[in-house]
């Protein structure tokens, strides 16, 4: 319990601390006027509230990452609790910062094109098609996750295709709504339902005598039944994305960029919605922890059961809150991909729209580039959602390795301290290489010579980067 607690207050100090000095490193201009404003056009483009864009951001960001990743990474032990405060305060906060406040101060242009004006043309359609066919694994696992959630909670009633037909039917229409339409509306009480669901878990875990696995030396190492298989490096850090550091967060940004009114917005819509992200994951993580008796009791469920979060969910909210408070939170398990899902296909479009300068404004152009995004959808509902899940989850962190690289030259540009995003890429452009020279969907090296060439190879992008820098120096 006291390394839970800990974990809690230092990310909550984190936001008025660090988010700050980050906050003043990029050196926001409070009187700057902002795309809603400039580039007002009642679709994507609006003047909204910083509370409502608060929580459209962070609903957003969440889905079934800081729920769903919470418990799968809870398996590997009261590290993951330490993974989540270094990455949500160090990595992802910055990540999420830098990504809004640059797509703000660039017309809330999509990151693609955010990348290319700082790293160029080559570097911009490369993250094109990265973030393209990501947005298109979130949206299409939001299809999914929620339909087998729903469809288990009706008793089978309707089916899992059916489900699946009215929730696409659902991102179809706020996909091309202007965004005070749904969203706008519908998000807040889907908040307020995130937020009970967060705060039951986390005073049932307070409330009640439970014994939460504490982070000692003892504890420091990996709780999996095939530590050989899963190591901790990289596997926890792929695994558990959302609440830590997540690349999906830098396509949904942008969203938020073209709603905002004032730079000073930036800290609590960018910063505090991914440290916000990241107590809800320790609580998740905590309560899988607490529910199945300890890191061995969950490694041993989740290992009969295959491995299905959606079930660990379901057993945690009932175990924890009862049978009414469980519905409650299953209810925000629901919501939270819903919420990603249909934003997920509207980053997508507005890709789409940056990339061809294709106007908005018109319904008939909306409706034309979301046809083509739907039916890759539908075609992927029909691949096996475990494959879907393990491809997002190493595109989703190799986005986020490119974005912290884009921030850092960014840095570099403007002669202002760029170590401090420079470690982090360093790190993430080693997580993704060995995870993908050593996982089961990549080469499937030996884990030796994986960390060898993972090694070798983010040295060369660190000097290469570096080169790079010293350039502007001299500028």
């Amino acid at each position: 319990m006291i390394t839970f607690c800990i974990a809690i207050v230092v990310l909550v100090i984190s936001y008025f601390t660090y988010g700050k000095l980050v906050e003043c490193i990029f050196d926001i201009d409070t009187n700057a006027a902002t795309p809603a404003v400039t580039l007002r056009d009642d679709v994507d483009y609006m003047p909204l509230p910083r509370w409502r864009i608060f929580i459209i951001q962070f609903l957003n960001i969440a889905g079934l990452g800081p729920i769903f990743g919470a418990i799968t990474g809870a398996m590997y032990g009261p590290s993951a609790f330490l993974w989540i405060v270094l990455g949500s305060v160090f990595a992802g906060g910055v990540h999420d910062y830098f990504s809004g406040m640059l797509s703000l101060r660039n017309k809330g242009l999509s990151i693609s094109e955010v990348v290319g004006v700082y790293l160029g043309v080559k570097s911009k359609y490369l993250v094109r098609i990265f973030s393209f066919i990501l947005l298109i694994f979130v949206g299409t696992v939001f299809v999914v996750g929620p339909a087998k959630i729903i469809d288990g909670m009706t008793a089978h009633a309707l089916g899992i295709q059916m489900w699946i037909g009215i929730i696409l039917a659902y991102y179809i229409i706020s996909t091309i709504l202007p965004i005070n339409k749904i969203i706008s509306k519908i998000y807040p009480l889907f908040g307020v339902a995130m937020v009970l669901m967060a705060l039951g878990l986390f005073g049932a875990l307070l409330i009640n005598d439970y014994s939460i696995p504490e982070l000692t030396l003892s504890e420091f190492k990996n709780g999996t039944l095939q530590p050989e298989d899963t190591p901790i490096f990289p596997m926890l850090f792929i695994t558990f994305s959302c609440g830590a550091i997540s690349g999906f967060h830098a396509t949904q940004s942008p969203l938020m960029a073209r709603c905002m009114t004032n730079e000073k917005q930036g800290r609590s819509v960018f910063y505090g919605t991914m440290i916000t992200e990241g107590i809800v994951a320790l609580i998740w993580a905590a309560a899988a922890m607490v529910v199945f008796r300890g890191v061995p009791g969950l490694n041993e469920a989740m290992y009969a059961n295959d491995n299905n979060a959606a079930w660990a969910a379901n057993e945690i909210t009932r175990n924890l809150l009862g049978k009414y408070g469980g519905f409650l939170a299953l209810i925000g398990i629901v919501i939270a991909p819903i919420t990603s899902g249909d934003t997920a296909f509207r980053s997508a479009r507005l890709i789409l729209a940056d990339s061809f300068k294709f106007d908005q404004k018109k319904v008939k152009n909306r409706l034309l580039l979301s046809l083509g995004i739907f039916a890759i959808a539908i075609l992927l509902t029909q691949v096996n959602f475990d494959v879907i899940w393990r491809y997002f989850a190493w595109s989703n962190q190799t986005l986020a390795t490119m974005v912290l690289w884009m921030i850092t030259i960014y840095l570099a540009q403007c002669k202002k301290n760029y170590w401090f995003v420079f470690i982090p890429s360093v790190f993430m452009t080693l997580v993704c290489s060995s995870y993908i020279l050593l996982a089961p969907e990549g080469l499937q090296l030996d884990n030796t010579l994986s960390y060898i060439l993972g090694a070798s190879f983010t040295l060369i992008i660190a000097i290469l980067a570096l080169r790079k820098i010293n350039t502007y120096k001299h500028i």
